[in-house]
């Protein structure tokens, strides 16, 4: 899938599931190298099957956009006005441009309410990822999961250009 055949949508409430089981492989997914095994399966709220009563309580508050290919929803965004609360890409459909695409979205729709700068928590393993898209980390901090689990993460930012004309995906 290149970046210009993305397909992006507001994600749907029978998308909830869906979005949990990308939530919960995109975790497992990662290697116990930044974060131990029992703060990775914190993270994924001790899931091994996807449950989506947690994203059907966060849709009411965030709002949440998805990527799909061929009616098949391969990632997803949340956000609050100028926050990206999470960006999760399944593992299998990771390296192609998913991710940037979502992330570039809500740059677009913040700059278009006139929203100059953005931020993010960014996972360890996500820093470099947001690094490459024009984010500057302003400092690590604790971020406490839904457990009370306690996990290093980056604070981070972005200034937003007043350019929004070099979308590299289509909306609907």
């Amino acid at each position: 899938m290149s970046a210009n055949k993305i397909s992006l949508r507001p994600a749907e409430e029978t998308d909830a599931w869906l979005m949990s089981a990308i939530h919960i492989a995109a975790i497992k997914a990662l290697p116990p190298t930044l974060y131990t095994e029992k703060e990775l399966l914190a993270w994924r709220n001790y899931r091994d099957q996807p449950d989506g009563s947690n994203i059907l309580r966060s849709m009411k508050i965030e709002t949440f956009w998805v990527a799909v290919e061929r009616d098949v929803v391969t990632g997803f965004a949340s956000y609050i006005v100028d926050e990206l609360i999470g960006l999760y890409v399944n593992p299998k459909y990771q390296g192609q441009g998913i991710g940037r695409a979502l992330v570039e979205h809500f740059c677009n729709e913040a700059a278009n309410r006139g929203i100059d700068k953005v931020i993010t928590t960014a996972s360890l393993y996500a820093e470099g990822f947001y690094l490459r898209l024009g984010f500057i980390a302003i400092q690590r901090v604790p971020h406490q999961l839904r457990s009370c689990i306690i996990v290093p993460v980056t604070k981070m930012s972005k200034t937003l250009s007043d350019s929004t004309d070099d979308d590299n995906f289509t909306s609907r």
